[in-house]
């Protein structure tokens, strides 16, 4: 079994019997499958959001989900902060990529991890690993992970849920994916914006170097 099966299993469709299957065990399965998604990014998060959403209703569905979320987010910035020295994880230091977004994050702090953090196509794997591998503190990357997940996952939920409609409903089917769009067209252009205001940063710092020598 590969990856691409294993994605494609993870359908709205069986999420759902997936929860109503667990049922017994309260929030747990709605808890443990954003929390899982944290430690394997392939995994679809705004369709474990949905379908908590769908099985829970929106409020209990948004906050089990919030909670796997952003439990599953420090816990990989916790490893990532404990064991970052360790042989598994030179290769990521030793990225320009990942340097670079590092040193950045050791400059800017709390305010760019919460934007990026709100947006559900945030690569929010790499934002984990990233911080966990700055200087940042884990208070900071607390409030950033707790806020920023709120407002992406209230996002996620309250477009995702009672699913059923959208079929029933042409035009809150539109309205849903504008607001997708938007969500993704805003996000980028963040992230684009980021990525300028750190290339800039990194020139301002090449150009002092070089003075200095």
């Amino acid at each position: 079994m590969n990856i691409n099966s294993i994605k494609n299993w993870f359908t709205l469709e069986n999420m759902m019997d997936l929860i109503q299957q667990y049922r017994s065990f309260g929030p747990i399965p709605g808890i443990l499958l954003p929390l899982l998604e944290a430690f394997l990014p392939f995994l679809p998060l705004v369709v474990f959001v949905t379908a908590n959403a769908n099985a829970f209703g929106l409020w209990w569905g948004f906050l089990f989900s919030w909670i796997g979320a952003t439990l599953g987010a420090l816990i990989v910035f916790l490893l990532v902060r404990r064991y970052g020295e360790a042989r598994v994880f030179r290769f990521l230091r030793k990225n320009k990529q990942v340097n670079r977004l590092t040193k950045w994050v050791d400059r800017h702090g709390f305010g760019p991890l919460f934007i990026l953090l709100c947006f559900p196509f945030t690569p929010s794997a790499v934002v984990n690993v990233v911080a966990g591998l700055s200087s940042i503190s884990i208070a900071q990357y607390m409030l950033a992970v707790i806020t920023g997940k709120m407002v992406m996952i209230f996002t996620i939920s309250f477009i995702g849920y009672d699913i059923i409609s959208l079929v029933k409903q042409p035009i809150r089917t539109v309205i849903v994916v504008a607001i997708i769009f938007v969500l993704w067209f805003v996000g980028k252009r963040i992230e684009i914006h980021l990525n300028k205001k750190m290339e800039l940063d990194q020139r301002i710092e090449r150009k002092k170097q070089e003075e200095s020598n």
